[in-house]
């Protein structure tokens, strides 16, 4: 079982999606001289798969057109691909694209793989979200892009290139339970 085994990849996972539509946010500005976005009409938008490594901070990203099982058992062979050795524990909400056969199948044929499922209503608890919402107030909110593909490559960049800390191991005694090894 992945719970036990210390050398365990621990994956909080989760989606978002960016819209070309700017989000703002308050910032300093001369006075005199108010900050401007330029707001898209449109709803353009991508999605994507963000799974946070709980012990070495870097996050496996992928992005898709849309959220469904097939997408999501792409971004588990991901993980898959990106962690070879040793077991994955993978946990994740209850999103309706986190069922299916197709999951079960790939489930099965990759024993390492565990998936735990948050409690319902509980985003407060997946670390992923603050990787979101850091990422978010860096790349997308007052953002001046024009594509909706210079935008996303600059979220994945961000993703990719940050490393997030998260206190989730330390407050549910993980590493109490299995310490990190040297």
């Amino acid at each position: 079982m992945a719970q036990t085994a210390p050398e365990t990849v621990l994956l909080a996972v989760d989606e978002a999606s960016v819209y070309l539509q700017a989000t703002t946010m308050a910032v300093w500005a001369p006075r005199g001289h108010p900050v401007i976005v330029r707001r898209d009409p449109g709803r353009a938008k991508t999605h994507f798969y963000g799974g946070l490594n709980l012990k070495t901070g870097t996050v496996t990203v992928l992005e898709a057109a849309t959220l469904n099982a097939i997408t999501t058992v792409q971004y588990l062979q991901q993980v898959l691909t990106t962690y070879p050795d040793g077991p994955v524990l993978l946990l994740w909400d209850r999103a309706p694209w986190h069922r299916g056969a197709a999951i079960r199948d790939l489930v099965a044929a990759h024993p390492r793989l565990e998936l735990v499922e948050f409690p319902t209503a509980a985003p407060d608890l997946n670390p992923q979200e603050h990787v979101w919402k850091a990422t978010r107030q860096a790349v997308s909110h007052n953002h001046t892009h024009q594509r909706l593909v210079t935008l996303a490559a600059r979220f994945v960049t961000h993703l990719t290139t940050t490393q997030f800390t998260s206190s989730f191991l330390d407050q549910y005694g993980w590493n109490v339970v299995c310490p990190r090894s040297k």
